[in-house]
């Protein structure tokens, strides 16, 4: 496998890279993070418009752009609104006024939407030829008439309430991402005109879908709840003539900022939950024919200006249409997918302290289960030896086998403490509920530090062995302890008993509980305590490997790449001939390919059916990469100011010879490796995908991890022949 110096500017153009850029005098050498996020939510929808994935599935991604554009108006614009409204003028990484940005980023919002409802429309029409209706009024035939309007008699009607909008009645409330319609009547005894708003209650479904029974085919018909209430509307205002309706949705800022001296953080974050549902309205959303008057009295009472509205030519709240995902139609979705169980915890019958006492394990969701994890504490909770376990708990889901594992342990009369993160975003009032459910129990429940949030995945379980002894089993992930994530993020759960990784862990959890700041650590780096120092350690070694004239490299994987540290020190390695590989799915403010500051860095993302999740932190160490003896890190953290400053992040040492080649190796290098699902990021922020040469081999590193063995089972390097040969510093395959 080569991995030859950077080629010439025109070896790399022709592998789908621009030429080097030069960097112009007022150019900042940074991308602004905001804009770039939209850059990634274009990689996303353009995974709708993927002709080369089934039709449900490119529904999803569709969503998935949605919700994601949802949450950045919530949470980031939101913020630089209120930085604008307090008078703010803190410039971003790349030297822009909040205004500024706010400018830039709502002309890419505009061309975002537009594009959303023109895929949109392409997958709609689509899915109609393959027999799933949505939204098509023309498909409503008399028999289905009369069943949405029993439908809508006894199910909505009874539910929604009209509300005149005139001085007697003050404005309604409408809620965070709350959707209703305006209209427009008028009274047929004495012709006084008026505006009701109905509010669709949330509780109800976006769509309903009709029965196959009515419809007499075998396809589905899908009606949004909105269409329905407008269709019979004239149950709901008897007496009345409707002169007109619209649909709207409103966002607001959902952000939850916490006093730095809160006394009570679980009263504090119950207070702040609810005040986000009240948050000040980002973004209205409404039909494109909208009557100007009620949208005059929209603006006025929501009390926003015209630069908050979006006018949209088709499907309002495009997050909705996961619900469709779900039609049972296996032929228009993705082949379904049973991850394997590890080979190394089958080899011992299952028994997971036994085959962690033998060797370090690594497993790789979702290609080998979460049920591993779960089966870990579940042993941990029955084993009568087991006395203490501590575990952080930043996500964990709905519905969690892992909390009911704690649990069991707690009820068994072990000793257990759960560090819950209150502070993890949008998942505020799950943790309230399974902290207070743990608390019941008898589990030790710890909210860790006011200002920062506790974003590691670790859980260490004691044990007491046959000769006596104590020892200390670990698990640390790159993921959280979320099983329905842990089917579709790609992660990395690592088990061990090395008793020096276990110290450190229990100086950790010291550190959050008891607030006992860790020393002498012997394997475990931990932020905000020196995780930065070590990154940055790292990178210098390379930067003397490069001037000594050794091989020096530089791989990392990661979700974010915003730090301007961490990007200062990538550029000096790159100045003093570090090559360097950077697989960021998301947000990357680093400008690869420019002359002087970074022409020996190449940035990719790779979206594709699984979201890349693991953080994988690789260097060369005077060898040439890949090799046994690069350094190799797997760690909860990203490379963002907030990871590295204000959370508790660990970053993980991989120093097993097998666990190191599989994630170096199988891991990393299958995502260099990727073609079929990577975009290359170019200097001036946007990115293309990979165009493989003509009579190139493509490669899929999902398809890859599904269809060879588990990671737990074998060591080494990609095997011979799975993959295509690839010159990294070029991108040609051959």
């Amino acid at each position: 496998m080569s991995t030859s110096p950077m080629g010439s500017n025109e070896a790399s153009a022709s592998a789908g890279q621009m030429p080097l850029a030069e960097l112009g005098p007022d150019e900042s050498p940074y991308f602004n993070r905001e804009l770039s996020w939209l850059q990634f939510n274009q990689r996303v929808l353009a995974e709708a418009d993927n002709l080369a994935y089934p039709l449900l599935e490119r529904l999803r991604f569709l969503s998935i752009s949605g919700s994601n554009l949802d949450e950045f108006m919530m949470i980031r614009v939101a913020g630089l609104v209120g930085q604008v409204q307090r008078g703010l003028a803190t410039p971003s990484i790349d030297g822009r006024s909040p205004s500024q940005q706010l400018a830039a980023i709502r002309e890419k919002l505009a061309e975002l939407s537009q594009r959303q409802q023109a895929i949109w429309r392409t997958v709609q029409t689509g899915l109609a030829e393959a027999g799933i209706h949505i939204a098509d009024e023309q498909r409503v035939s008399p028999a289905a008439h009369k069943w949405l309007k029993d439908y809508f008699l006894t199910e909505i009607l009874p539910i929604i309430t009209p509300q005149a909008l005139d001085p007697a009645h003050p404005f309604p409330f409408v809620q965070n991402e709350g959707m209703g319609l305006l209209f427009t009547l008028t009274r047929d005894a004495t012709r006084e005109q008026l505006i009701e708003m109905v509010l669709i209650p949330s509780a109800l479904p976006r769509f309903v879908r009709v029965p196959d029974a009515v419809t007499g085919e075998s396809g589905a018909l899908y009606i949004s709840i909105a269409r329905l209430i407008q269709r019979y509307a004239e149950a709901l205002f008897p007496g009345f003539t409707i002169q007109g309706d619209g649909l709207f949705r409103v966002l607001r800022d959902s952000d939850i900022e916490i006093e730095e001296e809160a006394e009570d953080l679980v009263r504090t974050f119950r207070s702040a939950i609810q005040r986000r549902r009240r948050g000040q309205v980002i973004q209205l959303e409404i039909e494109e024919d909208f009557d100007p008057a009620a949208e005059a009295l929209l603006l006025e009472q929501l009390g926003i200006n015209e630069a908050a509205l979006i006018k949209t030519d088709g499907m309002i709240g495009i997050d909705g249409l996961a619900e469709i995902v779900a039609e049972d139609r296996p032929d228009l979705k993705f082949d379904a997918y049973s991850p394997r169980f590890p080979e190394r915890i089958r080899e011992h019958d299952g028994d997971a302290f036994s085959a962690i006492r033998e060797k370090d394990i690594i497993i790789h969701h979702p290609y080998e289960s979460f049920e591993v994890v779960v089966d870990f504490l579940r042993q941990a909770a029955a084993d009568p030896d087991v006395v203490a376990i501590k575990q952080t708990l930043y996500r964990a889901g709905s519905q969690s086998a892992v909390i009911n594992a704690l649990i069991e342990a707690a009820e068994a009369g072990k000793s257990v403490t759960a560090v819950v993160e209150l502070k993890a975003r949008f998942d505020e009032e799950q943790n309230l509920k399974w902290a207070s459910k743990l608390e019941r129990a008898g589990v030790q429940v710890i909210y860790g530090f006011t200002d920062w949030k506790t974003h590691a995945k670790v859980a260490m379980v004691v044990r007491r062995e046959a000769d006596g002894s104590f020892r200390t089993y670990c698990h640390l992930g790159t993921g959280n302890y979320h099983p329905v994530t842990a089917r579709v993020y790609t992660d990395l759960s690592f088990f061990t008993a090395d008793p020096k990784l276990g110290r450190d862990i229990a100086k950790m959890f010291n550190f959050i509980t008891g607030y006992v700041e860790p020393h002498a650590l012997e394997r475990m780096h931990i932020a905000p305590i020196d995780l930065r120092q070590e990154i940055y350690a790292r990178i210098d070694t390379e930067i003397a490997h490069a001037q000594a004239g050794k091989p020096a490299a530089i791989w990392l994987k990661c979700n974010q790449l915003t730090d301007e540290g961490v990007i200062d020190r990538l550029y000096a390695a790159s100045n003093a001939g570090v090559q360097i590989e950077l697989v960021v799915r998301g947000i990357c403010c680093l400008r690869p390919g420019i002359a002087g500051l970074s022409e020996n860095i190449r940035v990719k993302s790779v979206i594709g059916r699984f979201l890349e999740h693991s953080r994988i932190y690789a260097f060369a160490n005077g060898h040439p990469m890949p090799s046994a003896h690069a350094s190799v890190f797997i760690a909860s953290a990203d490379m963002m100011s907030r990871n590295l400053d204000r959370r508790v992040e660990t970053l993980i040492p991989i120093l097993n010879r097998t666990v190191h080649d599989q994630v170096l190796q199988q891991v990393l290098l299958a995502n260099m490796l990727d073609t079929e699902q990577s975009w290359w990021a170019h200097p001036d922020g946007s990115y293309s995908r990979v165009e493989l040469e003509p009579g190139a081999k493509p490669f899929n590193c999902h398809r890859y991890f599904m269809t060879n063995p588990s990671l737990s089972g074998r060591g080494g390097a990609l095997e011979a022949g799975a993959v295509p040969k690839l010159s990294l510093r070029r991108g040609a395959v051959a």
